[in-house]
């Protein structure tokens, strides 16, 4: 009789299993599902993208009834949806950087959506790529020198997220006035504006999207408009957020001129009284652990008030 109760148990309970999974299976009961499984700490269920909608970047359409196009966004929105570990991350980091960068893009007349280039670039991390570009923005030596950037042995300022962001906005403004396109500005930004000069001739193409391209850049302004569809809007995608969960920005600071030498910047850390590793983290750019400056010039150094 026991056995009999048992076996009677997991029946019904497979039946209960079935029923419940082929409830949710209906379009309309997905939005229902989501949100009940938010409040279980389950973070999304793997259902594929909507692509039955206007998508953009910086205002110019991407040519969704081109299936080609179509289907290129559907695996950046697909990778970037799925893949949970750096989404997550991506989004928790955008209330440190993204008032500061939107702050710039807007004073410098450069779209909006150029934010979101930062994060494909970089996770808005100040990261090394291995062929040698760095910071946010990822800015190779001699570009970011071009642009204005102090780059040496004790100053890197590609990792100055400010002056690294007012550079890029120039180097975006001078591929605009080449390419004459926000979308193509991007993709120079990722392959060099020489190499997109050649391709578009070589192929007889005007727009981003007709061009057959290095993987990479075949796959970069895509992965753009994929994190910004994400992270303008997370919990369409399954990621549920509080606002105590975001990252602070790092704003409570004053701000110190050094004009001289800096012998050690622990000592300096200590004089202020906080941290080497907390200066660091406010003046990544000082990439050394002393100052020379022969020349006498002026650095602003962030001290934060809260020592921690």
């Amino acid at each position: 009789m026991k056995k009999g109760l048992q076996l009677y148990t997991l029946i019904m309970a497979g039946f209960l299993t079935i029923a419940v999974l082929a409830s949710y299976s209906k379009k309309e009961d997905l939005d229902a599902y989501r949100s009940a499984a938010a409040t279980k700490n389950i973070p999304q269920i793997v259902t594929p993208i909507d692509l039955d909608r206007p998508f953009e970047f910086a205002g110019e359409q991407v040519p969704m009834d081109n299936f080609d196009a179509k289907e290129r966004l559907d695996r950046e929105l697909t990778v970037n949806t799925y893949w949970h570990s750096s989404t997550i991350l991506n989004i928790k980091q955008t209330t440190r950087y993204f008032p500061m960068i939107e702050k710039i893009l807007e004073e410098q007349g450069i779209p909006d959506d150029f934010k979101y280039l930062a994060v494909a670039e970089s996770s808005l991390r100040n990261a090394v790529s291995p062929a040698g570009a760095k910071g946010i923005w990822q800015f190779m030596k001699k570009t970011g020198e071009y642009y204005g950037l102090e780059v040496n042995k004790e100053v890197d300022e590609r990792y100055h997220v400010e002056k690294a962001t007012h550079a890029a906005c120039k180097y975006l403004k001078d591929y605009y006035k080449r390419f004459g396109s926000w979308t193509l500005s991007a993709a120079a930004y990722n392959m060099g504006g020489t190499r997109l000069a050649r391709d578009l001739k070589s192929q007889h193409a005007t727009t981003y999207y007709d061009l057959n391209l290095n993987q990479e850049t075949a796959r970069y302004v895509f992965r753009i408009i994929a994190i910004k569809e994400i992270l303008k809007d997370p919990r369409n995608f399954g990621f549920y957020l509080e606002e105590e969960e975001y990252y602070a920005p790092l704003e409570d600071y004053e701000s110190i001129t050094v004009d001289g030498a800096v012998e050690n910047w622990g000592d300096f850390a200590q004089k202020n009284g906080i941290s080497y590793r907390l200066l660091k983290i406010y003046n990544p750019w000082l990439v050394a652990s002393k100052l020379t400056n022969k020349g006498r010039k002026e650095y602003k150094i962030k001290v934060p008030r809260k020592k921690f």
